[in-house]
């Protein structure tokens, strides 16, 4: 067991007031937007019949089948743990392949602490020129010109695409989520932007590509300033609106008549790559940017009845949504871009749905259509999938290119509903284990929408398809779909083929009127987060049917009411609030982690996910005072994090600095990446 500090914050998920201030619009002091009398899946779990204490998930399969029910859930296949009976013959001995590397302790240093025998580097920080003609960085004189120029604010996916016919180089791209002006600006004043800065804001968000180059030798990265590909998209960037509800009446604005194009995006949290070369963004929290909603859905959408926090709506009154009732239903989608094309329009996919997507992340059938994965980020919110009717080319021509580009604009949009297989009593709160030893059930995914180049079809009574897709959120309630604890990055391991689910936390489970614990989320009042693995019915990602289980329940290992599969608790190490997950060649799972409450700071944390050392988990870095680990890459020589909101604690602002990384004291607290190489230039954790 490895040592944990007293734990620090007050806030949900133990993040700082600064953070779900400017992050997030305080969502988690926000009532919450799903108000729909759908079950919530521990309603659906804890009435589970309890058959499952006399029977495995394989009679229950074949129960269901006989049964003749076409749409029933019993029929996926229960995805697989190790037993927890047979835990005890794990542990000792050397770690799974990819993991060799000793553990990185808690810590609260203000630095990124990595393994011995590791060395790192910073890639490019908040500021940093990357277009021609873009100025050095200075803090004191910024200018929403010179940021436009830059490298954004808060970094958090990160792409790493290979640059043909440049020996050494390669194309990074990052998400800019937020802006926080209280660290970025000296004298800010909350109550009073001032144009100059609210125009530097803009230019801080969106997406930057830029061109980095290898030392051969070691793995460092180094950005290349000026190069051609290199380009920055920020919150007045055109966009197009792609897909089935493009040219709607829900996206008609007075600027924009023909619901067709929009200017910038907002929020970009984590993402995707996709197999044809481009990258895929999905905007999270853009409610907070708009002012004085009234409407249901705005409700729904969680956007606030008065002024917003960073006041944009007095400078544009197109973030007012009194005046423009039609703008916040052109943000919240997956965005996608064309790095290799600078001139190129990114695309908003409509298809895709419009919630706060957590990120996009493909898996391709076996006839080559690509499925898209996503979460939205909300307490009590669903998790979807979309199915392409299209198939991929191969080939790199502009027809072949253009076509698909057009791949996630035609297909079916689906939610996920699950069921449990333990009798509710089996489930009580403190997040012990069921009779079985599992926490798993089998669940079903509901059509929403397809579109076609023809049209759309909606599957939801009572809404059309454009409503369906514009209003995902409501659709995803109407069909009873399942209520979860902030379903954030999803992604497919490229090795297996399974799916996993990064739940963060979900404090309110149990409190007031909230829905208590149940099989997928087993403990009340839970701060820390689960991980849950998703078989596809016979592996298939087109597939309507899964099995699911609790892969991972985060927290103290000493914990009871912590699940490592099965694996030996005493040679884990603590983790808590799961957020971004990757895979590393070896199909071992990577996670970072967003409002650490066990004391110690963010990190990131390799974990095997089959073999007999399914479900070590090992700390392979901590980030500094105040910032959370993003977009991991995890390649056979290098890892790369994004290192978002350094220095954002309590009562920080430029003046009274909570952290000195990157540079040192006395300068700005600035967002980066990070490159971390082995010191012998071997491949990572072997």
């Amino acid at each position: 067991m490895r040592k944990l500090l007293p734990m620090i914050g007050s806030h949900p998920g133990g993040r700082s007031a600064l953070t779900c201030r400017f992050r997030c619009g305080d969502a988690c002091f926000h009532e919450v937007p799903n108000t729909s009398t759908n079950e919530y899946v521990g309603d659906v779990i804890a009435t589970a019949l309890s058959r499952r204490s006399v029977m495995r998930a394989a009679a229950v399969v074949t129960v269901a089948g006989a049964a003749g029910t076409a749409t029933t859930l019993g029929t996926a296949p229960p995805a697989t743990a190790a037993p927890a009976a047979a835990a005890v013959s794990k542990g000792r001995g050397r770690a799974a392949r990819g993991l060799r590397f000793t553990a990185v302790e808690p810590n609260t240093a203000d630095t990124v602490t990595i393994p011995e025998g590791y060395r790192q580097n910073v890639v490019i920080r908040w500021g940093e020129p990357i277009l021609r003609g873009a100025p050095a960085f200075d803090p004191e004189n910024q200018t929403g010109a010179a940021q436009a120029g830059q490298f954004g604010y808060n970094n958090d996916f990160l792409a790493l695409l290979p640059l043909p016919g440049e020996r050494g180089r390669k194309l990074l791209v990052a998400s800019h989520e937020y802006t926080d002006e209280m660290l970025m600006f000296r004298g800010y004043d909350a109550a009073n932007p001032t144009r100059d800065q609210v125009e530097v804001a803009w230019a801080a968000h969106g997406l930057s590509a830029v061109v980095v180059e290898e030392d051969r030798r070691t793995g460092r990265l180094t950005a290349v300033p000026r190069h051609h590909l290199n380009r920055r998209v920020t919150a007045t960037t055109e966009f197009r609106l792609t897909g089935p509800a493009a040219g709607s009446d829900l996206l008609r604005t007075s600027a924009d008549p023909t619901g067709r194009k929009v200017l910038g995006t907002l929020n970009n949290c984590s993402g995707g790559t996709t197999p044809w070369g481009t990258t895929l963004h999905g905007e999270e929290n853009f409610n907070q940017y708009f002012a004085n909603g009234s409407r249901a859905t705005d409700k729904r959408y969680g956007l606030g009845t008065g002024a917003s926090e960073r006041k944009w709506e007095r400078f544009d009154e197109r973030f007012d949504v009194a005046r423009e009732p039609n703008e916040p239903h052109r943000f919240g989608y997956v965005v996608e871009l064309d790095p290799y094309d600078p001139s190129s329009t990114p695309r908003k996919h409509t298809a895709l749905g419009r919630f706060k997507h957590e990120a996009a992340t493909i898996r391709l059938t076996s006839d080559g259509r690509p499925v898209v994965y996503s979460g939205d980020d909300e307490r009590f919110d669903y998790f979807y999938k979309f199915v392409s009717s299209k198939r991929m080319k191969r080939g790199g021509s502009r027809a072949v290119r253009e076509h698909n580009l057009s791949l996630l604009d035609e297909g079916t949009l689906y939610v996920a509903k699950l069921t449990g297989d333990s009798p509710a009593i089996e489930v009580d709160g403190t997040g012990r284990l069921p009779d079985d030893g599992e926490f798993d059930g089998a669940g079903e995914w509901i059509p929403l929408a397809t579109a076609t180049a023809r049209g759309a079809v909606s599957h939801v009574d009572g809404m059309t398809a454009d409503e369906v897709f514009v209003f995902t959120r409501i659709a995803g309630d109407k069909v009873g779909a399942t209520k979860m604890d902030r379903p954030e990055d999803i992604e497919p391991n490229p090795v297996t083929g399974k799916v996993y689910v990064a739940l963060t936390n979900n404090t309110n489970r149990g409190v007031g009127s909230h829905p208590g614990a149940d099989e997928a989320n087993p403990r009340n009042a839970n701060k820390h987060g689960q991980v849950l693995e998703l078989t596809e019915h016979r592996n298939r990602p087109e597939s309507t049917r899964f099995g699911w289980l609790l892969f991972l329940v985060a927290g103290d290992p000493e914990d009871p009411a912590t699940y490592f599969a099965g694996f030996p608790k005493d040679d884990v190490s603590p983790i808590s609030c799961p957020d971004n997950v990757a895979f590393d060649p070896y199909g071992n799972l990577w996670i970072s982690t967003d409002g650490a409450r066990l004391g110690s700071h963010d990190g990131l944390f390799g974990v095997a996910t089959r073999g007999g050392r399914r479900g070590e988990l090992k700390q392979f870095l901590t980030v500094p005072s105040g910032a959370e680990t993003c977009g991991p890459i995890i390649e056979d020589r290098r890892v790369l994090v994004a290192v978002q909101h350094p220095g954002e604690v309590d009562g920080a602002s430029v003046e009274n600095p909570k952290s000195t990384w990157p540079d040192g004291p006395g300068e700005y607290v600035r967002p980066a990446v990070v490159a971390v190489w082995r010191a012998d230039g071997c491949d990572i954790g072997v």
